[in-house]
């Protein structure tokens, strides 16, 4: 009994046979037109056999064969001349068995010498007679053959020519422009068109050295340019026995650099007269030339409709799809089958028969960058998803994910060919079909493709042959966000390298998804908080206006309450690292549980630099999202007057713009304070909340100690003066900012009833910190003395240096006259979420465990408190706090007990750090300041560029200190020129392109170079803002699973599977899942590429030895070798954690050695240059 026979592939195909003994097809190219060819090989039943060079030994082509093998050896032929190298093909041919070699096109196949070797090995070449290809494939005997029949043809010389003075003797009769060709080659290679004399003999000899180079023959002829002409080729196939047809035109007129683009079949908007007299003389030609097998008669047509013929390509083409797609004809099968002598009728291919129906459109898709003159792009594909649906055809070949890109091969990565009923569904069906595409890791020109599909020229189908290159306007590219691969970049490095968020120590504590409470109306019943809440303080404000705003708190019975939960309240106690989508999440609850609150403190003050500087993400885009969380509760900022939330002065006009903007995008409240109470400065602060229609809430800083009468400086008159100076300028509410805790309960009374007794009709608003522990002590006696509003934080987000609880508060006044109109069971539901976020944020706690009533000796601000213990940390200072401490209150002394509040606490933080860097006490500084780099900070301060301190500077230390720097004695910023905001939204165009909007200008104004870092990131990473905040801050374990919301109704689900081994080039691959799709990201191991570099040390024996006075990095290094310095010059620029000090020469003389360079992280006392000292 026999056995069941088996089915495979190789008995189907036997049992199918079509080609009689020509069974085994060799396709002599590479890519999508190999893997083309064998599809259809595989259709006929035949095997089929692949040869690749070695470079190309990973592509997709030899896949897709039966067979597949190399052409020689490793190093043997270049990249492209594996694939010219005939006599090594032949010879592979023939020791497999090949019965048939098809060219593709390109390569060898217009070579007569390969199809003769081919023949003469007894092996059929799929194409026409070596003869005929020699004939045709010479542009020059085609045209003489053209002209011989009657076929118009371009003037041009009689035969290839060889010289330029050959050339030029052409131009002497028929003048420019003149179009140089290779006469044995196509694709637009040895193509130059000239237009002057002046550039003859150089594009002659580019275009000789390019057709050598591309098809072995650097043989060149020349013809009369014909300007913005169409390209219209017909597709022909002829047999043995004479019978030509045709398969109708094609439009290829969309070119770049004589190179096709995009093609179209049928012509769109060509006359049927001039068509049919284009076919007809097709078919002419090839009979003329007893042409067989497939070919392309390609035509140019001037704007008076006249038709010339360029050449015959004596092979298939790149755009054969879409001839296919038109007629249903299988172009490739049928070269196959007329090669082994099947004649044409008994194809079924008579002119008869053959018909078109509806139009097709063929898009090349390559891997070039159109942003960079379309430069070929390299690397590895990261991301492949491909288009597909009806009327959707794709020929690819090294299309998919992880294919390498290299630099050998032409740039093509996929054809994209659809067709419809029309010219318009087709041209709509591939818009379509590109939208879909998913390709990262190399630059294409989709972008490009979407813009020239959509242009109104290519949409009515009146392309001409330089049409791109006419048209700048397609240049206008669409851009790609390429957002999920950009997003996986920055996780992937999270995963190798660790978060890079400055000041993070460990990840978080709390690793689940917080829970959002449930909160209940008066009656209990659940509130459905998917929508925000409507009714509220800011109702009032936009109906009626700032000024009866002001009134109604006035009016108000009870004491209002401002949050500062989402401000400074994390400012104080996680160094401001809380991100948006943690306010966001919580933002519709709180409309609700906080209605009644006179403000949200949201934005301003740090938070602005910090979300762009160590969150990476969009400060004003976080006060939009927000103001459309809680539309019903008025928003407060904090403005330092004329440094809006920058660090030092600005141009009057930069204020102005910013104000507006701020306002117009969500601010209500604008909370104006200078950080010397100098007035002048926030004069300007004032006017410009005014001219935006904002509520003016001037500040005045509270420093000292009203209830102290051995504190003489800044006591009560002081206070109720500077109360006075504001009321005069017209505001509508009076903040007291307690920004150090310092306001002790009996003072509070004393300093808000002194102010509630002058100003009877004045809202006031207090403001302080709990540092010492007596904040709702402190704000109940405000209170009780007068003040409209109180600052609080919710409870697990107060105390300490943050505000005091809101809960404690709001309890305390809960059956009082001073009630808050805030719920307690609202308060402790809004309270849930923030313990749980407070855990997430753990890694940026600075360990303050508690309350610290030295706070009345140093004075140091609550927010700057956390601020600069992590700074000191950073600068290697942390053991040695309480030493910064002490010298905080010598510092201060030595700047003339100022009010300490950002920026001029800065100064006093940074003059503490580099007495304890420098082992420096108040009188040392005092004896050596002439000689001492002071932080810039402090020079800057004393320099008069933060403005005027009550009762002066201190002289003659401001003069040691400043020395030759220019002194302020007025508003720093009344001198400053107006800055061209036009010609900075330009310059920022330029840079980053359209999607720059007016509030970019007013960042990049006020920080310059902290945006510019901020786009870079945004560049590389995208937007981050969206990722979770364990996951933003920490790396997920292997295998687990999380969500990405990018946009409404788009999620990425994100998977990490696992990390690489270390590579070569110092990376490390790293694998995830994104919605079920592998993706992979290379990483750079940052930890891996370290090199530990000893750095030699100033000698402090040796006067012209420079040393580092702190720890820090090089911004810039200014000493030259060689250069002559005087003492005081500055050699370099030292910057840490935002304070940035110029380290000056000590001596006149040379400099003879540089020990650094720009990005140098330096210790202190390491060597910064070495001068030899005059």
């Amino acid at each position: 009994m026999s056995r069941p026979r088996e089915h495979s592939v190789e008995t189907i195909r036997r049992d199918s046979e079509v080609m009689g003994h020509l069974r085994k097809l060799m396709v002599v190219n590479r890519g999508e037109i190999a893997i083309r060819i064998f599809r259809t090989a595989h259709e006929l039943s035949m095997k089929t056999v692949a040869i690749f060079s070695h470079e190309d030994r990973l592509s997709m082509h030899r896949y897709k064969a039966d067979e597949s093998y190399q052409i020689g050896e490793q190093g043997q032929f270049t990249p492209v001349g594996a694939y010219l190298a005939q006599d090594e093909i032949v010879k592979i041919a023939k020791l497999h068995g090949v019965s048939m070699i098809h060219p593709g096109y390109g390569f060898m196949s217009e070579n007569a010498e390969f199809a003769r070797k081919v023949e003469a090995a007894g092996i059929t070449f799929i194409g026409p007679d070596a003869d005929v290809i020699e004939k045709m494939g010479d542009k020059t005997k085609a045209r003489r053959l053209a002209m011989d029949c009657g076929v118009p043809v371009v003037p041009g010389t009689p035969g290839p020519i060889a010289t330029y003075e050959e050339a030029k003797t052409f131009i002497d009769e028929h003048g420019f422009p003149i179009i140089i060709k290779a006469a044995m080659g196509g694709g637009g290679r040895g193509m130059r068109v000239v237009r002057e004399q002046s550039t003859l003999r150089d594009s002659f000899e580019r275009a000789q050295s390019e057709a050598l180079s591309a098809f072995g023959d650097g043989t060149v002829f020349l013809e009369r340019f014909v300007d913005k002409p169409r390209h219209i080729e017909v597709q022909l196939l002829a047999d043995r026995a004479g019978n030509v047809v045709h398969l109708f035109e094609r439009d290829c007129s969309v070119q770049r650099r004589h190179q096709k683009v995009v093609e179209i079949a049928p012509a769109k908007n060509l006359d049927n007269d001039l068509r049919e007299a284009i076919l007809n003389d097709a078919i002419k030609l090839a009979k003329a030339a007893k042409y067989k097998n497939a070919g392309t008669a390609e035509f140019l047509v001037d704007n008076q409709n006249r038709h010339y013929f360029i050449e015959i390509n004596p092979r298939i083409q790149v755009e054969h799809t879409i001839t296919e797609e038109i007629t249903g004809i299988d172009v490739v099968a049928a070269q196959i089958q007329i090669a082994a002598g099947a004649l044409l009728p008994q194809l079924g291919l008579t002119q008869q028969r053959i018909h078109q129906r509806g139009f097709a459109i063929q898009c090349r898709v390559t891997t070039e960058d159109p942003e960079k003159n379309f430069q070929p792009d390299t690397g590895k594909i990261e991301v492949y998803r491909s288009s597909g649906g009806n009327g959707v055809r794709l020929d690819g070949g090294s299309g998919y994910s992880g294919a390498i890109i290299t630099p050998h091969y032409d740039s093509l990565l996929v054809k994209v060919t659809c067709s419809g009923s029309t010219y318009e569904v087709a041209r709509r069906k591939i818009v379509r079909a590109l939208v879909e595409f998913r390709i990262r890791g190399v630059k294409t020109n989709i972008p490009f493709l979407q813009r020239l599909l959509t242009h109104d020229t290519f949409m009515r189908g009146n392309c001409w042959t330089t049409f791109i290159d006419d048209t700048p306007d397609l240049f206008r590219l669409v851009k790609t966000q390429n957002r999920a691969q950009r997003m996986l970049g920055y996780l992937g490095d999270v995963v190798v390298n660790g978060s890079s968020i400055k000041g993070q120590i460990g990840e978080p504590s709390y690793k689940q998804d917080i829970e959002l409470p449930t909160i209940y109306d008066e009656a209990g019943n659940r509130r459905e908080v998917s929508v925000p809440a409507t009714e509220g303080w800011k109702t009032i404000l936009d109906e009626q206006g700032p000024e009866a705003f002001a009134k109604a708190v006035r009016q108000y019975k009870g004491c209002l309450i401002m949050d500062t939960t989402w401000r400074d309240a994390h400012q104080s106690l996680l160094a401001t690292r809380v991100r948006t989508i943690d306010l966001l999440k919580i933002a519709p609850t709180t409309s609700y549980a906080l209605q009644n609150a006179y403000a949200l403190e949201c934005w301003g003050g740090a938070t602005f630099d910090v979300a762009m500087r160590f969150l990476y993400e969009d400060p004003w885009d976080r006060l939009m999202k927000l103001r459309e969380a809680v539309p019903n509760i008025p928003f407060q900022m904090l403005l330092r007057g004329a440094n809006a939330v920058g660090y030092t002065s600005y141009p009057d006009n930069v204020i102005y713009d910013f104000c507006a903007k701020a306002k117009k995008h969500g601010m209500d409240i604008f909370r104006i304070f200078d950080s010397l109470n100098y007035v002048e400065n926030m004069k300007l602060g004032i006017d410009a909340v005014k001219k935006a229609g904002g509520v003016i809430e001037a500040a005045i800083c509270y420093t000292g100690d009203v209830s102290d009468p051995n504190k003489k400086k800044h006591n009560l008159d002081y206070y109720l003066k500077l109360t006075q100076e504001l009321v005069d300028e017209g505001i509508h509410v009076l903040g007291i900012k307690d920004m150090a805790g310092l306001l002790k309960p009996e003072a509070a009374k004393m300093l808000v009833g002194a102010i509630r007794e002058r100003h009877p009709d004045l809202p006031i608003h207090v403001h302080t910190h709990d540092t010492a522990g007596t904040g709702v002590a402190s704000m109940m006696a405000a209170a009780a003395a007068g003040a409209d509003v109180v600052d609080v934080a919710i409870d697990s987000m107060s105390g300490m240096t943050s505000q005091p609880s809101m809960g404690a508060l709001v309890a305390a006044l809960e059956r009082t006259e001073l009630g808050t109109g805030i719920r307690m069971e609202d308060v402790q539901a809004i309270n849930s979420y923030w313990e749980q976020c407070r855990m997430l944020y753990s890694c940026f706690e600075a360990n303050v465990k508690a309350a610290d009533s030295g706070v009345y000796d140093h004075e140091m601000p609550g927010g700057q408190y956390t601020n600069l213990m992590f700074q000191a940390q950073q600068l290697g200072l942390g053991t040695r706090w309480k030493e910064i401490k002490k010298a905080y209150i010598e510092a201060n002394q030595l700047c003339g007990d100022i009010v300490k509040v950002t920026p001029s606490s800065k100064v006093v933080g940074d003059l503490a750090q580099f007495m304890v860097s420098n082992h420096l006490n108040k009188e040392e500084v005092i004896e050596q300041a002439q000689s001492l780099n002071f932080p810039t900070s402090v020079v800057e301060f004393f320099q008069g560029y933060l403005g005027q301190p009550y009762g002066g500077f201190p002289e003659p230390l401001r003069s040691d200190i400043i020395r030759q720097a220019p002194r302020i004695d007025g508003r720093p910023g009344a001198t400053l020129p107006p800055l061209d905001l036009v010609k900075l939204k330009n310059d920022l165009m330029d840079k980053y392109g359209k999607r720059i909007r007016d509030v970019d200008i007013s960042s990049a104004a006020i920080y310059p170079k902290v945006f510019h870092e901020y786009m870079e990131m945004v560049e590389q990473y995208g937007d981050l803002s969206v990722i979770p905040t364990r996951f933003f801050l920490s790396k997920p374990e292997i295998g687990e699973e999380f969500n990405v919301e990018i946009e409404q109704g788009k999620t990425l689900i994100i998977k990490l599977l696992a990390v690489g081994p270390l590579n070569a080039n110092g990376k490390r691959d790293v694998f995830f899942e994104l919605n079920g799709e592998a993706r992979v990201v290379g990483v750079v191991d940052v930890n891996a590429a370290v090199d530990h570099v000893t750095r030699e040390k100033a000698n402090q024996s040796n006067p012209g030895d420079v040393g580092a006075p702190m720890a820090g990095v090089v911004v810039e290094v200014r000493a030259k070798v060689g250069a002559t310095v005087k003492a005081g010059d500055p050699v370099c620029v030292l910057s840490a954690m935002k304070m940035e000090t110029v380290v000056g020469a000590p001596v006149n003389g040379k400099v003879e050695y540089v020990a650094v360079t720009d990005g140098d992280s330096l210790s202190q006392g390491d060597l910064v240059c070495r001068i030899t000292k005059e």
